[in-house]
């Protein structure tokens, strides 16, 4: 079997096991995932964070964005533009409309769109991952493309890239591709991960997984 029949194999196994949980189990992943991440020092410093709306079984991001805006964070939404994505203001008043995929995306006007390299932490979701910290998307490449200039940050500090995932989407392994953007962590309801056994500054612990007791 090829690379990519392999991925598109998984990709459907994946989509197929996340939409297969039980709302109340969902709903306690979601709470469990918001307490992990806002309980970190880099949501704590973060003043724009990137989330997104789920779809197709994703694990949702709705809890967690409830705390950013009490908090007085300021959260945008991807908005498919060309082969990138802009991000534009979600509040509680933002209007939606579907894009291609269906998915919601913000009705705002351009001017009102942030630089991708200007925002602090920038949440989007998995389809797989694995304990090296390599991951599987959509296949559309849009987070890869919109954030390419972060494989060239050696002496730059731009936003934290954190993919988010159910805890069943974890796998042995999975081949990296030449255009995945390096990822600076990876946190599922039960735990937070970082590549190549950094120390962890989401919650101030090594790489090590965690029981899922959140």
């Amino acid at each position: 079997m090829s690379t990519s029949t392999e991925r598109r194999a998984l990709r459907r196994e994946m989509r197929r096991r996340r939409r297969a949980l039980g709302a109340s189990d969902r709903r306690e992943a979601a709470r469990a995932l918001s307490r992990r991440l806002t309980g970190s020092r880099w949501f704590a410093n973060s003043r724009t964070i990137a989330v997104y709306l789920p779809n197709d079984g994703e694990i949702s991001l709705l809890p967690l964005v409830a705390r950013a805006w009490s908090m007085g964070k300021r959260t945008y939404l991807p908005k498919l533009f060309g082969p990138r994505l802009w991000f534009l203001p979600f509040h509680a008043r933002t209007a939606l409309a579907g894009n291609r995929f269906a998915i919601p995306e913000p009705v705002e006007p351009a001017r009102r769109r942030i630089r991708p390299l200007s925002l602090d932490l920038v949440l989007f979701p998995l389809v797989a991952f694995d304990r090296f910290g390599n991951r599987l998307g959509m296949g559309g490449g849009y987070y890869d493309r919109t954030f390419e200039a972060v494989r060239r940050r050696a002496a730059w500090r731009g936003p934290k890239l954190v993919g988010v995932a159910y805890e069943i989407q974890q796998v042995d392994s999975l081949p990296a591709a030449d255009w995945d953007v390096p990822l600076d962590a990876i946190v599922t309801e039960c735990a937070t991960r970082r590549p190549r056994g950094a120390p962890d500054p989401m919650s101030g612990v090594t790489t090590r997984e965690q029981a899922c007791s959140a």
